[in-house]
C-alpha cells in the first residue's frame, strides 16, 4: 500500500486501488465505490450527493473488505472525511 494522504491522493485514486485489491466487492458497496471513481476531492459533489456522503456510505457498506490494504485505504478515507468537516 503506497498511497498516503500527504501525497495529495484523490478519492478516485483510493477507489481504483480498492477495486484492484478487493476481489469480491460487496454488492452493497459496489455502487458507492463506482461513484468514488468519479470524485477527485472529498469536498466535491457527485451529482446531487456530496463526496462526503458517498464515501461515508461506502465505508458503512464495506465491512466485508478486510486485510492490511483494506485497513490502510479505509483509514485514508476516514482521514479525508475528518478534514472535510
Amino acid at each position: 500500500m503506497s498511497l498516503t494522504i500527504n501525497n495529495q491522493v484523490s478519492v478516485r485514486d483510493i477507489a481504483i486501488a480498492i477495486s484492484n485489491d478487493w476481489k469480491n466487492i460487496s454488492p452493497y458497496a459496489k455502487d458507492y465505490l463506482e461513484a468514488m471513481k468519479e470524485i477527485d476531492n472529498i469536498n466535491d459533489n457527485f451529482y446531487a450527493d456530496s463526496a462526503v456522503s458517498v464515501v461515508s456510505y461506502f465505508l458503512a457498506n464495506a465491512s466485508t473488505y478486510r486485510g492490511e490494504n483494506a485497513k490502510a485505504y479505509k483509514d485514508l478515507l476516514k482521514k479525508m472525511l475528518k478534514q472535510a468537516r
